[in-house]
């Protein structure tokens, strides 16, 4: 997994952010074992303390659980999964939509550009009647 990091929020909280998106995209499978805490501090290239932090984090929002001796892994609580999916996505949403709004674009234009981006990436006739 690739970590980056701004210094716009703390270092843990873009753990958690970037775990929840390892979570959703696959990288981090769900009920899969995560890496140690070491390993994955020493990848990320943070202190295992940062990387502690987080991931209790996660623990406690039920992504991750422990297992005493074997380690912490990724729920497999579909559900759960998918509560996370929408908030994230809910997230780049309100962004997308402060981007915009600082933009003076309004909202029927803001859905044309979207709609319109959205039909480049995936590759669909801009005039087909779906």
């Amino acid at each position: 997994m690739k970590w980056s990091f701004s210094n716009d929020l703390p270092i843990y909280a873009q753990l958690i952010e970037q775990i929840k998106t390892g979570v959703a995209t696959g990288a981090f499978p769900r009920g899969e074992r995560l890496p140690s805490v070491r390993d994955l501090a020493m990848e990320a290239g943070v202190n295992p303390n940062t990387m502690q932090r987080a991931l209790a984090q996660l623990e406690s929002e039920g992504l991750v659980y422990s297992q005493r001796t074997a380690g912490r892994f990724v729920t497999g609580d579909e559900e759960r999964i998918g509560e996370m999916k929408r908030s994230l996505a809910h997230g780049h949403i309100r962004a997308f939509m402060a981007a915009m709004n600082s933009l003076s674009i309004d909202r029927e234009e803001a859905l044309a550009l979207l709609e319109a981006e959205y039909r480049k990436e995936t590759g669909e006739d801009e005039h087909s009647d779906m």
